[in-house]
C-alpha cells in the first residue's frame, strides 16, 4: 500500500481557499457513483506489460466501498479500458513496443482486458468501456450520459493508475460539474510520489481526497453501511 504523504503546500492551499479541508461533509448516497477505473488483468497481473503491483492491493478497499454504495442506493461503475482501431487518433502514444503489446493486452476479449477475478462485480453493477485515459472526455465513454441518466451527481474515483487515468477521470469529472472524492489508499501508482502529487492536485484544485473509512463514513446514512467499515 502506498505512504500517504499529501504535500503540505496543498494542504494549505486547500484550507485557504475553502476554511476547511474537504468540500463535502457528506454525500447523498443515492446520488452516488463508484467510478473504478482499469483494475484489468493487464494492470495487474505480474508479468504483465504495465503491471502495478501496488494495484492488487487496494483490491479489500475497493470492494468495501462497492458494498457501501451498493447498501446507501447508489451505483458501482466498473470501467475498463478498452483499446481498437479508435486508437489510431492518439496513436503517436503507442509507439515503442512495449506499448504495443499492452495495446494488445487491452483489446476487448484478451485476457488482459478482464477485470481482476478478486473483484467482487455484482449483476447491479455497471461495466463501462473507455477509449482515453479519462472516462470523462469527449469520446472516451457513454458514462457521463449514464449517470445523469441516474440521478448522479458525486463520483468516487478509485482504481489505477493514481496519476493518469484515474486523475484524468477525476478533472474531467469535476469540470463536468459532478463532485468528486478521489481515494487515497484505493487508487494505485508506481511509485508513492507519483500518488502522491495527484492527491495534492486532486485536494487543492479539483476535490475532496479521502480515505476508503472516511468516504464510507459519508456514505453511512444507514446502520448496515457503518458496519462495512468495521469489516
Amino acid at each position: 500500500m502506498h505512504k500517504i504523504a499529501i504535500p503540505e503546500s496543498a494542504i494549505a492551499g486547500a484550507m485557504q481557499q475553502r476554511g476547511k479541508l474537504n468540500r463535502f461533509d457528506a454525500v447523498v448516497g443515492s446520488q452516488t457513483a463508484l467510478v473504478v477505473i482499469d483494475l484489468q488483468n493487464v494492470f495487474m497481473l505480474p508479468g504483465m506489460p504495465v503491471e502495478v503491483p501496488t494495484a492488487r492491493e487496494i483490491v479489500p478497499n475497493v470492494n468495501r466501498l462497492a458494498a457501501a454504495v451498493r447498501i446507501a442506493g447508489g451505483k458501482v461503475v466498473w470501467v475498463q479500458m478498452t483499446l481498437n482501431d479508435q486508437h489510431e487518433s492518439w496513436s503517436v502514444f503507442f509507439e515503442g513496443e512495449r506499448r504495443r503489446d499492452a495495446f494488445k493486452d487491452l483489446q476487448r476479449g484478451s485476457h488482459g482486458h478482464a477485470l481482476h477475478r478478486d473483484l467482487e462485480v455484482k449483476a447491479e453493477d455497471l461495466v463501462v468501456e473507455k477509449r482515453r485515459y479519462s472516462a470523462f472526455i469527449q469520446g472516451s465513454s457513454d458514462i457521463d450520459r449514464i449517470l445523469r441518466g441516474l440521478g448522479i451527481d458525486t463520483v468516487v474515483i478509485v482504481g489505477t493508475l493514481t496519476n493518469v487515468c484515474c486523475e484524468s477521470s477525476a478533472r474531467d469529472a469535476m469540470m463536468l460539474n459532478y463532485k468528486l472524492v478521489f481515494v487515497s489508499d484505493a487508487n494505485a501508482a508506481i511509485t508513492d510520489a507519483e500518488h502522491n502529487a495527484t492527491l495534492g492536485t486532486i485536494l487543492r484544485v479539483f476535490g475532496d481526497v479521502a480515505t476508503t473509512d472516511e468516504t464510507i463514513a459519508r456514505l453511512a446514512a444507514k446502520p448496515r453501511i457503518a458496519a462495512v467499515v468495521a469489516e
